[in-house]
């Protein structure tokens, strides 16, 4: 596991994700420091030679968002962020009621 150590954002596409979803960098950044969460593995062919990881998980205000994200030297890149879409969220409370790799507290 690598140990990440902060945040890296692009800032060419800096407020992409602002104009397109409503969602802040800082909002988008609380996803992964709030608990549960549940992150996986993108599919590798939508993004070429780049891993690429999901993360289902809250805001600070209680927002439910999806996140793509890679890291880069040990920092994260979140590609995009979005709201969770309708069947999102029951998707996201059964997999952190099923399975025991959920992170759900420190």
């Amino acid at each position: 596991m690598v140990k990440i150590e902060g945040f890296n954002w692009d800032y060419g596409n800096n407020e992409k994700n602002w104009h397109k979803h409503g969602i802040t960098n800082a909002e988008a950044e609380e996803v992964f420091f709030n608990y549960p969460r549940y992150v996986y593995p993108g599919r590798s062919e939508l993004s070429g030679n780049e891993k690429r990881f999901y993360i289902f998980g809250r805001t600070n205000g209680g927002r439910r968002l999806l996140v793509v994200f890679t890291v880069r030297k040990n920092l994260i890149r979140i590609i995009s962020a979005r709201d969770m879409s309708k069947k999102e969220p029951g998707r996201y409370e059964e997999r952190i009621k099923k399975d025991p790799k959920v992170q759900k507290r420190r």
